[in-house]
């Protein structure tokens, strides 16, 4: 895989799980308000972390570290994910998988392998995605991806990182429809650091208020609703 960052210890990435993070580079999603654009702008990238050098590190973890989290970028991206999924399996690791659901086919087979624990952004409203992630998409399959990961049998969290400009309280209504009967959907408050889109660093969020206030609606949609 294409490794473009790792985080040896975590307490909140895997829900109590103590994990390792692997950040893989590339994503077919333009986010203006992503944090992370050392892994979806090429003129960022960095030089990527040889695979056999977070495999060796995880060995020597065995018995301290619960769990593995592969998130991006875009991991469903990578031709050699599931080679790297096995071997961390073959550890004895649980393993996360951070999507954005373009890839349901891709998804299904990682769920396949035997993936622990998934958690999907929901960027939208399906009819506000392009205008959200500024990049072409196929609705479609994100609702593919939706049914798969709620039909799959295991632990899954559906979440959205809520930008005051681009989503409104009714569009976050709209994506609970959207995930209706889900388990867990996660509203994460923007908080702006380095951007994909540095304009977005004046964008601001809601108030805790409001945040309280639209997990109170969602409770009809939605099994269990948190704000991180």
């Amino acid at each position: 895989m294409i490794i473009g960052g790792f985080q040896k210890f975590s307490l909140i990435d895997y829900p109590e799980k103590i994990s390792a993070i692997v950040f893989t580079q590339g994503c077919n999603f333009r986010c203006p308000y992503c944090h992370n654009p050392e892994l979806v702008l090429p003129e960022k990238y960095s030089n990527p972390i040889p695979e056999e050098e977070i495999l060796s590190f995880l060995d020597s973890r065995r018995g301290k570290l619960d769990a593995v989290v592969i998130t991006g970028g875009e991991p469903l991206l990578q031709k050699d994910l599931f080679d790297f999924i096995k071997k961390v399996k073959d550890m004895g690791f649980l393993v996360k998988l951070d999507t954005n659901g373009s890839m349901p086919e891709v998804l299904k087979e990682a769920i396949k392998l035997g993936v622990d624990y998934i958690a999907m952004d929901v960027k939208a409203p399906l009819e506000k995605y392009r205008e959200v992630v500024r990049a072409e998409v196929n609705e479609e399959k994100i609702k593919s991806s939706i049914e798969i990961i709620m039909h799959a049998g295991i632990e899954y969290e559906f979440r959205t990182t809520v930008v005051k400009s681009l989503l409104s309280k009714e569009d976050i209504l709209k994506i609970g429809m959207l995930i209706n009967g889900a388990r867990l959907y996660v509203l994460q408050k923007f908080i702006p650091s380095k951007l994909v889109d540095p304009k977005f660093m004046k964008e601001e969020t809601y108030s805790d208020e409001e945040f309280e206030e639209m997990k109170e609606e969602l409770k009809r949609y939605v099994k269990e609703c948190i704000i991180r």
